[in-house]
């Protein structure tokens, strides 16, 4: 059975489709060494029938690091949560929170929290196949399932598979209606129903996610709940987790004092992802909002938006945005 989870959740960077890929990742973690960092959602088929090095990969340097998964099949969660136990990550993640057409048509993400059962089967699977932590993401609710009663009823139902860390969007989500952007705004938060689920099981650790802005949000969070996952404002703003360390995790050797510093130590893993045909763009993208609300941050970001797709763009580019900053 998996061995008791060495990862301390207090605080955790969200699975970010599009976003929170291995170049955000690096660049996350110049900023703390102590933050939670998890994958964009990867389906069960995309690794069992698809590119499994490339939707698995990521540096050494990205741990602690948790895989999230999307897929309700058992034998195919129980299979992935094998290989990324042997791919050395240190957690594996199961979507029941993510609202779009596109995964409830394949029974994934917050369509699973109406059948309670199967998720804990699915669940009890993957803790028999792998060592390491199994943990579940998933919504207080969806469309009509909306009572405190079906959240402790579903949690109830899970917490049988032997799973003791459950994320929680503190929204229900409306599967038919509304779009996966509309889902994370327009269903009010409901953080009182996540704090009053840590009471009805205080043995289970409980992660509060949704609309999570400031590091004083974080801490009012943490009077009542085990950890705050933080998903758009991490990675909008990402200077944000630059603060974690010292403000949440009491460690006061930040690995970067400056914007800055951060952007150039980013250069050589840069310079080694574009020798290896990634293109500079792509990566550049994580960086534009680090300088926000800074003099010059304008104009960083307009630099490298107008620059880094451009053909032969290189590492010229980011310099010459980072004298830009008036730090």
């Amino acid at each position: 059975m998996p061995l008791e989870s060495p990862i301390n959740r207090k605080f955790s960077v969200a699975p970010m489709m599009e976003w929170t890929d291995r170049h955000y990742r690096y660049f996350a973690r110049l900023m703390s060494r102590h933050t939670l960092l998890y994958t964009e959602m990867v389906t069960t088929g995309a690794i069992i029938f698809g590119d499994e090095e490339r939707h698995l990969a990521y540096n050494e340097e990205e741990h602690p690091i948790a895989l999230q998964l999307g897929g309700s099949s058992i034998e195919d969660l129980a299979k992935c949560s094998k290989i990324a136990e042997e791919r050395g990550y240190d957690e594996v993640n199961l979507n029941v929170g993510c609202p779009s057409d596109r995964v409830q048509n394949n029974m994934i993400g917050a369509c699973l929290m109406g059948h309670g059962e199967l998720v804990r089967d699915c669940i009890a699977a993957m803790r028999e196949t792998c060592d390491i932590p199994v943990t579940i993401k998933h919504r207080i609710g969806i469309d009509e399932f909306d009572s405190e009663q079906f959240l402790v009823d579903f949690v109830g139902t899970v917490k049988e598979s032997g799973c003791q860390t459950f994320i929680v969007h503190a929204r229900k989500a409306i599967l038919d209606g509304l779009s996966p952007k509309e889902n994370r705004e327009i269903p009010p938060l409901n953080y009182d129903r996540v704090y009053r689920m840590k009471q009805h099981y205080p043995d289970l650790e409980i992660i509060i996610n949704g609309g999570i802005k400031t590091l004083a949000d974080c801490q009012t969070h943490l009077k009542y709940v085990d950890g705050v996952m933080v998903g758009r404002e991490a990675y909008q703003h990402p200077w944000l987790i630059s603060e974690i360390d010292t403000e949440i995790y009491d460690d006061e050797c930040s690995p970067h004092y400056s914007r800055k510093s951060v952007i150039e130590a980013m250069y050589p893993y840069l310079e080694n992802q574009l020798s290896q045909g990634q293109k500079l763009n792509y990566m550049t993208r994580h960086l534009l909002g680090i300088f926000h609300g800074q003099p010059g941050g304008k104009q960083f970001r307009r630099y490298i938006s107008e620059n880094a797709h451009l053909p032969g763009a290189d590492i010229g580019v980011l310099r010459r945005a980072l004298d830009l900053v008036k730090e």
